[in-house]
């Protein structure tokens, strides 16, 4: 029987330099989707997967995000004595009774492999989850619900892929899978040359790990761009461990693009109850007048 998937894994160390200079004095997770910065909604999905051990990779730069999840009381005592329930309910809520938040400092930028790594300790011998906040997937179930009923399943690794356009795909680690063997991987390439990628099946923001992902991160060295790269890891669990490709029910926003977060934030604005008629109104009247 697979393991309960306890632990998940949020890499936020990385500097957001694609939205500078917003991202200069505030980490790029604390970027607000309406009315939610990225990482609440990261946090959100985990919980909902079931996962009650939160571990923040983070940098120097980070400590916003350690202040969202904490406790305000002379905040909390303001909407209190403002009368402002709901609001104060908002801020209460952000971390369950039950679930708990590490914070772990990744010392140099050394990629997302060497962050996952760092994860080791708290994680322990555990599966684990692993979130990039930067993909914001809107989906019910929740991504990483509907990756953990996989692994239950089939306790194999799994992780999240998506098609992409054929030239994309070195932004991307890109899978070969075995369709015959419900997709387990065969082969996982990290950023390859169009011409020489094998499918357009990209990996995106969301793993779920076996623990002995954490022993071949330490052996594999550097990868591309000088980076500790998960990417290598994995190649190497499928080796000697199933692992799993999984297209998720949802759909992602890329929100560490200007384009994907502006995206996410009209689908989420539609969406949202306190704005959602308001702002499809707006939508309508400037889309009237930039047809005149």
């Amino acid at each position: 029987m697979a393991q309960t998937v306890r632990a998940a894994v949020f890499p936020v160390a990385g500097r957001g330099t694609r939205f500078l200079p917003a991202t200069k004095a505030s980490p790029k997770e604390m970027l607000p989707i309406v009315d939610k910065p990225l990482i609440q909604y990261a946090v959100e999905e985990a919980i909902q997967a079931g996962a009650t051990k939160l571990v923040f990779i983070t940098g120097s730069s980070k400590r916003a995000i350690e202040d969202h999840f904490d406790a305000d009381p002379d905040l909390e005592q303001s909407l209190t004595e403002s009368g402002k329930h709901e609001l104060l309910k908002s801020i209460q809520g952000i971390v369950p009774d039950g679930v708990s938040c590490i914070y772990i400092r990744q010392g140099e930028p050394l990629g997302l492999g060497h962050a996952v790594l760092c994860a080791k300790p708290a994680v322990g011998d555990e599966p684990f989850f692993v979130h990039l906040a930067d993909d914001l997937i809107a989906g019910r179930p929740g991504c990483l619900q509907q990756m953990a009923a996989e692994y239950a399943d089939h306790g194999g690794s799994v992780v999240a892929v998506e098609t992409v356009p054929r030239e994309s795909t070195s932004s991307y680690g890109i899978v070969a899978v075995d369709e015959n063997d419900r997709d387990r991987i065969t082969q996982i390439v990290e950023k390859p040359d169009p011409s020489k990628a094998p499918s357009d099946s990209a990996v995106v923001g969301r793993y779920l790990l076996a623990p002995e992902i954490f022993g071949l991160l330490e052996n594999i060295g550097s990868g591309a761009g000088g980076e500790i790269q998960l990417t290598d890891g994995i190649a190497d669990l499928l080796k000697g461990s199933p692992v799993y490709a999984y297209s998720f029910d949802g759909v992602r926003y890329d929100c560490g693009s200007k384009l994907g977060y502006l995206q996410a934030t009209v689908a989420y604005g539609l969406e949202h109850p306190d704005t959602g008629e308001g702002f499809r109104e707006h939508l309508k009247q400037v889309l009237a007048e930039s047809t005149k």
